[in-house]
């Protein structure tokens, strides 16, 4: 992903008001926008041993797509999907991708690499390694992705994490500034009106709140170490430089973008939780800025305990949708100072 200020994707309303989706982009995005699966491809040489099979079961959730018993997953509830490599009768394709894995020794099979998506075409690298070091990863599973998937749920509409840095003094600058303004932000922000009215309706029970908060990670938790590096690959020259990083989580577990410290304040505070809070102008969720972390919780059973579900969120392949331009006007949100 490329290390820049995001660009909000907005499109052009030409209907009625009624015609508007009037809904805040969190909670357009809770309701309707399933996580962007992974996709894990498991390289290997011969067929896996019995005890290597047994230990990926074990540690993957069971509503990855390709497991043994997973095959019937609902691809709306699935986190990814599993596709095996045997080195000895890949294609030309499959030995290019793993010859660029670097890896040089056989002592490594089976190797797992993990992918996701930024949009519908983007894909990055979230995890690779021996599936030996598969457990010591938690993947999909974490103390702070366990709580900040309960606040989402709970009726928060953002949750900043807080990745610490090298320097206290400026953890504790970061800490005193989202100490301040998220209150603030949560007196100032105004919810679109039309909130309820036909197109515009609420499907789950969630409260519909002007609440932020904000959770902290330590750089040096080994239980959060895949969250730490995948923020870290985002932004490798601020973490080399020891500066804590900030990252604004909506929806279903969307980050929304990773902010450098030193590059937070309060006017970008504003115009991002403004954008996120703001009338969901543009539904369909592969023309907005961020990217899905990935978290195991099955969303729509929590969400919809009755079954009682949003109609199906729009691709890029549905178009627009009504009341709006099929062509996107991008907004450059300033870089802080």
């Amino acid at each position: 992903m490329a290390n820049r200020w995001l660009a909000l994707v907005c499109f052009t309303t030409v209907g009625s008001a009624l015609l508007a989706c009037n809904i805040p982009v969190f909670r357009y995005a809770l309701e309707r926008w399933n996580p962007d699966a992974c996709e894990m491809i498991l390289f290997h040489s011969g067929p896996l041993q019995t005890d290597e099979e047994i230990q990926l079961r074990k540690l993957l959730p069971s509503r990855i797509q390709g497991l043994s018993h997973s095959e019937t997953v609902v691809a709306s509830q699935s986190l990814g999907a599993l596709s095996f490599v045997d080195l000895q009768t890949a294609n030309d394709d499959q030995k290019k991708l793993w010859n660029g894995l670097s890896k040089t020794s056989s002592s490594d099979l089976p190797y797992l690499l993990v992918r996701g998506s930024v949009g519908s075409t983007n894909q990055f690298p979230l995890w690779k390694g021996p599936l030996s070091e598969l457990e010591q990863a938690s993947l999909f599973r974490s103390p702070a992705r366990v709580e900040m998937s309960r606040r989402l749920l709970a009726g928060d509409a953002v949750v900043w994490l807080l990745v610490t840095g090298l320097d206290q003094e400026k953890n504790e600058a970061i800490r005193q500034r989202l100490d301040l303004e998220l209150p603030r932000l949560a007196k100032q922000i105004q919810l679109p009106e039309g909130i309820g009215l036909p197109g515009s309706e609420l499907f789950s029970e969630v409260p519909l709140l002007v609440q932020y908060s904000y959770l902290e990670i330590d750089r040096n938790d080994g239980k959060e170490s895949f969250l730490i590096d995948l923020f870290s690959s985002i932004r490798p020259l601020e973490v080399s430089k020891g500066e804590p990083l900030v990252i604004p989580v909506f929806g279903r577990g969307r980050a929304l973008e990773v902010i450098p410290g030193s590059e937070l304040n309060p006017q970008l505070m504003t115009d991002l939780t403004l954008f996120l809070s703001g009338a969901c102008s543009c539904q369909v969720k592969e023309q907005n800025p961020g990217f899905d972390l990935l978290i195991d919780c099955d969303w729509k059973d929590e969400l919809f305990p009755e079954g009682d579900e949003p109609p199906p969120a729009r691709s890029i392949g549905q178009g627009a949708g009504r009341g709006q331009s099929a062509a996107p006007q991008l907004l450059d949100i300033p870089r802080g100072r």
